[in-house]
């Protein structure tokens, strides 16, 4: 066993140990390897943050929901000013439902284009051009 590794043993729940085991059949990857995968997503040296209800709606402020998504906050913020990130804007203040935020990452991309920082606001981009007829 490589000096890296440490042996743990745990007991499951059967349905557990058997999504576990479904999930090895899957992926064709050691069971060592997955739970490692999944643990080190929620696990890192000198910070231990367990969610108390995964499927929880909890409420994120902006760097929250940008660390979450290991995005810039500008890119956050664009995003959900523009309505293309699921949030709200309090006094300024913006909040975000991780259990929305997961769902919309899982949805793949709402709008076809990103909207960038020097783009128009919306209420510019609908005026009706003015023609030179008067």
């Amino acid at each position: 066993m490589p000096e890296d590794r440490v042996p743990l043993f745990v007991r499951l729940p059967r349905e557990q140990s058997a999504a576990l085991d479904q999930l090895v059949n899957t992926t064709g990857q050691r069971k060592q390897h997955l739970v490692s995968e999944m643990l080190a997503d929620q696990l890192a040296v000198g910070h231990i943050e367990l969610a108390r209800d995964a499927g929880g709606d909890e409420v994120l402020t902006l760097d929250e929901a940008a660390a979450l998504l290991r995005l810039p906050i500008e890119a956050v913020r664009a995003r959900a000013i523009a309505a293309d990130l699921p949030g709200r804007a309090f006094a300024g203040e913006w909040r975000f439902s991780r259990a929305a935020l997961m769902a919309w990452l899982a949805d793949g991309e709402a709008a076809p284009h990103e909207a960038a920082p020097h783009e128009a606001a919306p209420h510019e981009a609908e005026r009706p051009a003015q023609s030179d007829d008067g």
